[in-house]
């Protein structure tokens, strides 16, 4: 990967053509452009942030920000050469996952069903952006401009794009991987439809007293669901789901207090607590852009949608997005036709949008169905887990589905 000559706040006049630019290096976006630049095409990834602005994992505190990876997931970061510089810092894989409700039901999900020795892994934002970084060091097609773009013309043969430093960027596509207040998107003028469910997630980092688990479990109650997910040693991440006030109230308690409340609100599962290293909140919502696609643009990963994450299934839904995006532009470019026209974009949209609209579906059924707001709707899920938990075949239906192993939510990185 090579870097962006002008030196920090300098201004040029320069135009820089490529095969396809890339807007946002994060999680999404530089899986993108890596599986694009080891396949020979000549990229540009716009990221306000240098490359090298990343944390090393070793060197930084346990990442706030942790992702569950499927195994769909994995197959793409070891295609792009990823996956092995993760496995070198913290990934914790797990191969159960336990749901549960405040009146003893419980849905039990077993990896070993499918086959398969793991469910998934967790696994730091930090370390799999640590990973990607590393990989796109290898790949010489690829080319990381620090900058943010403020313009972008489009036409019969290509797209423009205007950085804030003054480069001028053109492409036949222009693929925004920039994150739910997507830039790219706005300037293509691609509106949203939005929800906000009055609801706030409290991620806590602890220290617990029990070792690492190969467990996952997410208890529902009627103001939200509280999570636990395993980390390396003594270590997991926390999340519980309340009204915006609880949750302010919660963190503006002491460690002590907390780990009080804690232990006092969820199941005895989680065993005891030695301390919390680190907290913070963020609002839930749901938005879904109108289209992935316009003229000589494509949305990717959370500029195209983003889902309630309860299901823990954001990122890999986003990256189910990467491999049927890439496979249309590599199909384009096999086929010697331009990867920016509406006919070969189409086959991205058709067949990704179902995916992401089943799964804003399903993570806002389980929100109705478990939390107050739906009225009798929780009397019902009550029952669910119990009624799912009684059913093998369905119940390895949904593992597969989650682990992206369903002809509907697997697509192989391409080769």
């Amino acid at each position: 990967m090579s870097m962006d000559p002008p030196a920090p706040g300098a201004r040029t006049a320069a135009t820089q053509a490529a095969d396809v630019v890339v807007v946002g290096g994060g999680m999404v976006g530089a899986s993108l452009a890596a599986l694009l630049g080891r396949r020979g095409l000549d990229v540009v990834l716009v990221e306000e942030q240098p490359a090298t602005s990343a944390d090393t994992p070793a060197a930084a505190p346990p990442d706030l920000r942790v992702s569950s990876v499927n195994l769909a997931s994995v197959e793409l970061f070891r295609a792009v050469g990823a996956w092995e510089p993760m496995t070198q810092h913290r990934v914790c894989p797990f191969r159960r996952v336990h749901a549960m409700d405040e009146h003893g039901g419980v849905l039990r999900f077993d990896a070993r069903e499918t086959g398969h020795d793991w469910f998934g892994w967790f696994v730091e934002n930090r370390v799999i952006l640590s990973g990607l970084r590393e990989a796109l060091a290898g790949v010489d097609t690829v080319r990381w401009i620090t900058a943010a773009p403020v313009t972008l013309e489009t036409d019969a043969d290509r797209a423009r794009l205007g950085l804030d430093n003054g480069l001028r960027l053109h492409a036949p596509l222009v693929v925004g991987a920039d994150g739910a207040g997507s830039s790219i998107r706005g300037l293509a003028g691609i509106d949203v439809t939005a929800r906000d469910y009055q609801t706030r997630a409290l991620v806590t980092n602890v220290e617990t007293e029990l070792p690492q688990q190969d467990i996952t479990w997410q208890r529902f109650t009627p103001e939200g669901p509280q999570a636990f997910l395993p980390l390396c040693g003594h270590r997991a991440s926390l999340v519980w789901y309340a009204r915006p006030e609880t949750v302010q109230l919660l963190e503006s308690l002491d460690d002590e207090t907390l780990i009080a409340e804690i232990t006092d609100a969820f199941p005895a599962e989680l065993g005891g607590l030695r301390a919390v290293t680190g907290r913070a909140s963020f609002a839930i919502r749901s938005q879904h852009a109108t289209r992935y696609t316009g003229s000589r643009i494509a949305l990717v990963g959370d500029a195209a949608h983003t889902i309630h994450p309860l299901a823990g299934q954001g990122l890999n839904l986003g990256l189910e997005g990467v491999n049927r995006l890439a496979a249309a532009i590599l199909d384009a470019r096999k086929h010697r036709r331009d990867p920016g026209t509406a006919v070969a974009l189409a086959d991205y949209e058709r067949r990704h949008r179902p995916r992401a609209l089943t799964m804003i579906a399903a993570t806002d059924t389980l929100h109705r169905l478990f939390t107050a707001e739906a009225g009798v709707l929780p009397r019902l899920g009550n029952g669910v887990l119990r009624l799912a938990d009684r059913l093998p075949p369905g119940r390895r239906a949904v593992m597969r589905h989650a682990m992206g192993l369903t002809p509907a939510g697997s697509h192989r990185p391409v080769p």
